[in-house]
């Protein structure tokens, strides 16, 4: 069954939020202006247009983000539920070059683990997204946070947009980073069951890995990333789907998320879409300014709650 569910929720906590870290906001205000200032700049001394020289959806995520900083916050450091021990492996290879990943798991793990690969942001393989994959593997999974960079991690506006295009411009590479993945963790790590869940340009790049790998990966999550709406391809996908979307998302449209939602429904799949309404693209991240608690706690549960039915218990969906 596929539903659509549409979340109305105050911004008390966000006030709260911006009164508390205030050097923080004014450093953002800084940031738009620079990196705003530096878009415009770089596209008139190059003598194009913007669509010309970024494409549209890097120029969106640019503009979206010209306030974000990766700072990270207490929120973002939360601990994981129980101990689990990580390391960094080389999980693949690309023109005689590691593939480097952030592997974590319970302490106390006994026998296989289903296992989840986790996709980053725009800024890269951080510190951020290696807690959410150790908050991941304390609820019973062996999780590999993937490196589509190769080693790079933006800290500036201007070092992300460099990276999401050359990612862009090197589209089959990254499709066998994420597949390199997979088999490292239905191999070496011998899980039965694979996952896959992104953030932002992550999101995109989880549905895709579903796309890859349609009959292979058992369920796909992803947060406020661009979608799908060819069905044809959409009819290839054979795993349950969770989306996790902002009601005001300059870059993931509420047409295109209601596009892919139709396109589920009418295909038949197994898919939950949920919008919530009074967030922000990227609330779930607890080092950007626009984070949303509120929205991004429940966003947590749905997805803890949707890897346990698809993942550990297989009871339908």
């Amino acid at each position: 069954m596929t539903s659509v569910a549409f979340f109305r929720f105050g911004t008390a906590n966000r006030a709260a939020f911006a009164e508390s870290d205030y050097g923080i906001a004014m450093k953002s205000i800084f940031t738009r202006v620079c990196l705003t200032g530096l878009l415009t700049l770089l596209l008139a001394a190059c003598g194009q247009a913007p669509d010309d020289q970024l494409s549209q959806e890097v120029q969106r995520t640019a503009e979206t983000h010209a306030g974000d900083v990766p700072d990270p916050t207490p929120i973002a450091s939360e601990p994981p539920v129980t101990e689990v021990i990580t390391s960094r492996i080389a999980y693949g290879e690309i023109d005689d070059q590691n593939l480097h990943g952030y592997l974590s798991m319970p302490a106390d793990a006994t026998g296989s683990l289903p296992g989840l690969i986790v996709i980053h942001e725009w800024w890269g393989l951080n510190d951020n997204i290696k807690a959410t994959a150790e908050r991941l593997a304390a609820e019973g999974y062996v999780t590999l946070a993937v490196d589509l960079y190769n080693g790079e991690i933006a800290t500036t506006g201007k070092q992300a947009i460099k990276q999401v295009e050359n990612l862009n411009a090197n589209s089959e590479a990254a499709l066998s980073n994420l597949d390199q993945a997979y088999q490292y963790l239905t191999g070496a790590a011998k899980a039965q069951k694979v996952g896959v869940v992104g953030w932002c340009m992550g999101g995109k790049w989880s549905l895709q890995t579903a796309l890859l790998l349609p009959d292979d990966i058992d369920a796909m999550v992803m947060y406020y990333g661009n979608v799908e709406t060819d069905q044809d391809k959409l009819a290839t996908l054979n795993m349950p789907i969770l989306g996790i979307f902002a009601g005001n998302d300059p870059i993931v449209s509420r047409e295109s998320v209601e596009a892919f939602r139709k396109g589920l429904t009418d295909l038949g799949k197994r898919a939950n879409i949920y919008v919530y309404e009074d967030a922000e693209h990227a609330f779930a991240n607890p080092s950007g300014t626009q984070y949303n608690e509120v929205a991004a706690e429940d966003a947590w549960d749905k997805t803890i709650e949707f890897l346990a039915r698809s993942l550990v218990v297989d009871r339908g969906f």
